[in-house]
């Protein structure tokens, strides 16, 4: 475990950010790891507001697929599973 001077050498204002709470590291963890973190704050929001389980499993499918835009690839794989607004839904004949 690092000591509280540890940390705080280690601490550049500029590059860190305030984290507080758990969502917020999840999310920035999701951007960071999809190559994405441009889009960060969308990463915290559905961390805070989606379940856990969901956002892992989608991430998965990520991860074990070769996309260019892992992000996408992300948003369209919760768009696929019905969390997102404009859920897919099978057609009704």
């Amino acid at each position: 475990m690092d000591s509280i001077k540890d940390i705080l050498n280690r601490f550049d204002p500029l590059e860190d950010r305030y984290i507080s709470r758990e969502y917020q590291a999840f999310g920035c963890l999701l951007a960071k790891k999809l190559g994405d973190e441009s889009h960060k704050g969308l990463y915290i929001k559905y961390a805070k507001i989606l379940p856990r389980p969901v956002l892992e499993a989608a991430y998965r499918f990520v991860v074990d697929s070769n996309a260019k835009s892992k992000g996408a690839l992300f948003m369209w794989k919760l768009k696929e599973m019905g969390v997102l607004k404009g859920k897919t839904s099978p057609k009704k004949k």
